[in-house]
């Protein structure tokens, strides 16, 4: 199911290979939210991270038929609290339409962008 969100329904990752998205569940702390009831998964994200000094949200995915409830509120607050101990630095993530719910957990815009760089999509293998 994770693998079908991201690759057929999100706007950052359309046709990412089921091998590429295993391995990057591999190189992950992954989470999710499950409907108690039925046990089916109705949540994901995953971060990367080194366990100390930063950490890198991603793929944050809430099942389209059962977004406005509040499920984002409820992923994005146990990822921040497992996170919690581990005394990151910084957590960083990229959003193109969920900036006020990151907001509500202390994300903000890049302090300094100027400081920052990225390499932009490469080609495969």
């Amino acid at each position: 199911m994770v693998h079908r969100w991201i690759s057929e329904q999100s706007y950052w990752a359309p046709g990412r290979s089921r091998s590429r998205q295993d391995a990057a569940i591999d190189g992950s702390r992954n989470f999710g939210l499950y409907d108690t009831a039925s046990g089916r998964q109705v949540a994901y994200a995953r971060m990367v991270t080194d366990g100390v000094t930063f950490a890198w949200l991603c793929d944050v995915f809430v099942d389209p038929e059962l977004r406005d409830q509040g499920l984002g509120e409820m992923l994005i607050a146990g990822i921040v609290e497992d996170c919690r101990p581990l005394g990151l630095r910084r957590i960083a993530l990229a959003t193109a339409d969920a900036h006020g719910l990151y907001a509500k957990f202390g994300f903000t815009r890049v302090v300094a962008p100027e400081t920052w760089m990225e390499r932009p999509d490469q080609p495969h293998s």
